[in-house]
């Protein structure tokens, strides 16, 4: 029944971003796909793993423990709070500490999730600012 209910809910969701990713309309963009490509893909995907769940569903699920339930919400949590941050905080800050964050959820040592944070956290911005041209918020702490 679980399974039913998630796809019933993914499969709603999957129309709606559907719905949304078609009215994707930008005028200026040479490209013949457009921005809407991508948001279809997953669409599509989440579509067919959503018949595939009211379909086919584990007839015996297995429900994880409470203390997984409560990291899930804590993680699903701080990404929230991530998305909130980015612009107050910037790129580099908010995603060092989300991705700390992580490291510490998962169990690894605080000190090498923050150097991985860091690593992670000046790769992502160079890539994304040098190499694809997308500006990433600065934060307005930092006078962005």
């Amino acid at each position: 029944m679980t399974d039913r209910l998630t796809g019933g809910l993914l499969l709603v969701l999957s129309l709606g971003y559907a719905y949304q990713a078609k009215s994707f309309d930008v005028g200026f963009m040479a490209d013949p796909i457009g921005p809407k490509a991508f948001p279809l893909i997953i669409a599509a995907f989440m579509f067919l793993i959503s018949l595939y769940l009211i379909f086919k569903p584990d007839p015996e699920p297995e429900w994880p423990v409470q203390r997984v339930w409560v990291n899930k919400g804590l993680v699903l949590l701080s990404f929230v709070l991530y998305a909130y941050a980015l612009v107050p905080l910037g790129f580099l800050l908010s995603t060092t500490l989300q991705v700390t964050f992580l490291a510490f959820m998962f169990k690894g040592k605080i000190w090498k999730g923050l150097a991985a944070a860091v690593a992670a956290s000046l790769i992502l911005y160079s890539i994304f600012v040098f190499l694809l041209g997308i500006p990433l918020p600065v934060g307005k702490i930092f006078g962005g």
